[in-house]
């Protein structure tokens, strides 16, 4: 996949309306931004708890495995009108040989799907040459956050997501941090 670049989550942000997600690399961060449901089941993700009952992402990677279909992965491949886009490839191997499916996803669900099933996020390039480099953004509120500084301070919404600064992900508009 040479048109695309492998992608980690680096940090998540409470907003007004839901959570920052950093996604980036060692040469660049962007955000998106998540409703307040999808940001907690990410967290809780990367935390690595154990849910007492199955969240949205939990159920589609059991009816997944139910049906013997595998995430390859997911790629955020467009940005449009400050909105993300994304899709969700999934791989099924049967008598008849292997299947290869795309489907059209928000980002926010195809991040915590990865994140399920332990499978590569990618970025684009065209998205990734469009979005502006929020690392030393990131840097900055780690650093607050590590030391305690002024958290509770933070307003507008500067750097927190897009080429415009807006973090969007399915139409939702950006939110104030706190």
């Amino acid at each position: 996949m040479t048109d695309a670049i492998h992608v980690q989550i680096l940090g998540l942000m409470p907003a007004a309306n839901g959570m920052a997600v950093f996604l980036g690399n060692e040469t660049k961060t962007f955000s998106i931004h998540v409703d307040h449901g999808v940001g907690t089941s990410i967290a809780l993700l990367l935390k690595g708890e154990k849910r007492e009952r199955p969240l949205t992402h939990d159920l589609i990677h059991l009816i997944l495995q139910g049906f013997s279909i595998t995430v390859d992965r997911v790629i955020i491949n467009d940005l449009r009108n400050d909105t993300y886009f994304a899709r969700l490839t999934l791989r099924q191997v049967g008598p008849g040989g292997t299947s290869i499916t795309e489907i059209d996803a928000r980002p926010s669900d195809c991040v915590a799907v990865a994140l399920e099933t332990q499978k590569p996020i990618y970025v684009a390039k065209s998205v990734w040459d469009k979005v502006s480099d929020m690392t030393p953004f990131l840097q900055e509120l780690k650093k607050k956050f590590e030391t305690g500084e002024g958290m509770e301070e933070e307003g507008g919404e500067e750097g927190e997501g897009d080429s415009k600064g807006k973090p969007r992900d399915g139409g939702k508009g950006p939110g104030k941090k706190i």
